[in-house]
């Protein structure tokens, strides 16, 4: 299985921003402009975007859908998109205009079986999002913590269709400590599918670490916050992990 990066955009009041451990009082502003950090990346090689609604994860309704559509019609990298994400018609739209992944993440969890009609609808266009606190699952922007298991969200989604899991660890996110391989490598075996990790990466090596199990189902890795504070750029960050 090929390995792939994504460099993330969180948007969040029309500004990129990071918040740590998906704390809402805990944010940095990075850039001004989405579309403009999105170019950014595109022009350093990156062959995906990962562009996540931090407002309308809050909300439960699209709020900087703007942003991700001019990046996903105007730069050659393919986005993915989650946040907000509610209803068919959220799919709909953002699929309509260009974006090439849609993710849903809380809404899988609250109504399992319309994740499972969307999943078989749409196919590889959709992503499931799996945002786990000590091994369970977390949703609405994390502010909630459930009783269910992620591997056994994983699984069950894994058997209706979904080729595609984006798996974060609340507790690395944000926090630059290094990702939970160990985690992300359990959803990838109970799987069998792709998972792309998120949270956690501070520097190659960490990157490297996750490369070296794309045999085993690790698709790729999500990274915001080590870009942004110069851990390491883009540029570098794809001559280790995309041959």
């Amino acid at each position: 299985m090929s390995f792939t990066l994504y460099p993330a955009i969180d948007m969040r009041g029309g500004k990129c921003v990071r918040l740590i451990q998906g704390d809402y009082d805990k944010e940095t502003v990075y850039g001004d402009s989405p579309f403009d950090m999105a170019n950014n990346f595109d022009q350093a090689g990156a062959s995906w975007i990962h562009m996540v609604d931090l407002d309308g994860a809050k909300d439960g309704k699209r709020v900087n859908d703007s942003f991700v559509i001019q990046a996903a019609n105007k730069l050659k990298a393919k986005v993915q998109i989650g946040g907000g994400i509610r209803t068919e018609a959220d799919i709909v739209h953002y699929l309509e205009n260009g974006i090439e992944r849609v993710i849903i993440g809380s809404i899988a969890i609250s109504n399992p079986d319309f994740a499972i009609e969307m999943i078989k609808k749409y196919g590889q266009q959709i992503a499931v999002g799996i945002d786990a606190k000590d091994g369970f699952v977390a949703t609405h922007g994390w502010l909630n913590t459930s009783s269910v298991k992620a591997v056994e969200v994983g699984k069950r989604f894994a058997d209706a269709g979904a080729e595609t899991f984006i798996f974060t660890d609340i507790a690395t996110d944000g926090m630059l400590s290094g990702p939970n391989v160990e985690a992300v490598a359990l959803m990838a075996q109970e799987t069998g599918k792709a998972v792309i990790a998120s949270g956690g990466v501070s520097q190659l090596q960490d990157l490297i670490v996750l490369k070296e199990l794309s045999n085993k189902g690790i698709a790729g890795a999500i990274v915001g916050k080590a870009i942004y504070e110069g851990r390491f750029t883009v540029e570098e960050a794809l001559k280790e992990v995309e041959i």
